[in-house]
């Protein structure tokens, strides 16, 4: 969402106040909220959400719907509008769940090393290498979810793995065990 917003204050003239502000003022409102209850359980996220984002964003669509007849359909804003409109029902999920976040932006940090670096790791070019490579991001980005650190938990791996243990699930990276001795 953040980065539609950026797109639309691009958009206006330099100096100028206009509708992409209008837009953005809308949605930091709607983070200042999420700001507010970040560590809040997710029933008191979810009651704070009915009672303010929920009309917040009512009118933020409202605003839309009357914006997208007042822009250029092709315009960069017109576009923006179109875009918020269409993606509408995945945008107001996050108020249905206490669990879900406003954004996927944790995600997206998550994958970025892995956007970057993707020219650099020519063993992906096979199969093999691709699913090895998809193990070892998954295993790291588990034990960071976890608050691990990565290169001691894959170190616990192996030395764990190595005893071929029957029983794993002393290895997944939420065991109390592990999170306790970080």
């Amino acid at each position: 969402m953040r980065g539609v917003n950026l797109q639309r204050k691009k958009a206006q003239p330099k100096g100028k106040s206009g509708k992409a502000d209008i837009a953005l003022a809308m949605i930091q409102k709607l983070y200042r909220i999420e700001a507010e209850i970040k560590n809040k359980a997710a029933q008191e996220k979810w009651q704070v959400r009915q009672e303010s984002s929920k009309s917040l964003l009512k009118k933020h669509k409202d605003w839309l719907g009357k914006s997208s007849t007042q822009v250029l359909p092709k315009s960069v804003l017109g576009k923006a509008i179109a875009y918020n409109l269409r993606q509408w029902p995945k945008l107001v999920r996050y108020i249905e769940d206490g669990n879900l976040n406003i954004d996927n932006n944790r995600a997206e940090r998550s994958i970025k090393p892995f956007v970057i670096g993707r020219k650099n790791w020519l063993f992906s070019n096979t199969e093999n290498g691709a699913n090895a490579s998809a193990v070892l991001y998954s295993l790291v980005e588990t034990a960071k979810a976890n608050e691990l650190t990565p290169f001691d938990y894959i170190k616990f791996l192996f030395e764990e793995l190595i005893k071929e243990p029957e029983d794993i699930d002393y290895l997944l990276p939420w065991n109390t065990r592990l999170v306790a001795a970080k």
